[in-house]
């Protein structure tokens, strides 16, 4: 199965203010909306999940099969389950036949699926911001992996876009 990391963040590697505030530009917003949509499955932690669902984000991505990757199982809507780990989200998506899924964060998830090296590539979306503090792109844990570029895009006057081949 082909795992696909995919995140706005600031200069500075921050996803979200510490208030987990986004305040990303249309460019990005755009460039999220269509990249979520071309996958039928997605994962995210608990955090990002019950912020999506506030405002009712899953309806502009698609409605793609969610697995909410946390410690508790609390997820019983049509769509969405939960699992305990990265390895369990993907083992249910693998199961129900989906080749290929979008991680969306937050820090602790993304840490945990490059801990166990479960990414393929990685798609950032780089803002002319800086936050002095909030939540990085991946959480204090420790691991390391090397990285390829596959390409940049333009995404407006001031915003990039990387996209990473994470190399095994």
């Amino acid at each position: 199965m082909k795992v696909v990391l995919y995140m706005a963040m600031s200069v500075n590697g921050c996803i979200a203010k510490e208030n987990n505030e986004t305040p990303w530009s249309d460019a990005v917003w755009e460039s999220y909306y269509k990249i979520a949509k071309q996958f039928k499955a997605i994962i995210l932690g608990r955090k990002t999940y019950e912020i999506m669902k506030d405002v009712n984000e899953f309806v502009k991505i698609g409605n793609p099969f969610t697995v909410v990757v946390s410690k508790k199982d609390f997820v019983k809507e049509k769509n969405f389950v939960s699992a305990k780990s990265p390895k369990e989200a993907l083992k249910i998506l693998k199961d129900k036949g989906f080749e290929k899924v979008l991680v969306g964060g937050g820090g602790m998830l993304n840490s945990s699926f490059m801990k166990e090296k479960l990414i393929d590539e990685i798609h950032l979306d780089v803002e002319p911001l800086v936050f002095g503090r909030g939540i990085k792109l991946f959480a204090d844990d420790d691991f390391e992996s090397r990285l390829e570029l596959v390409g940049t895009k333009k995404l407006s006057a001031n915003t990039v876009q990387l996209h990473y081949r994470v190399l095994r």
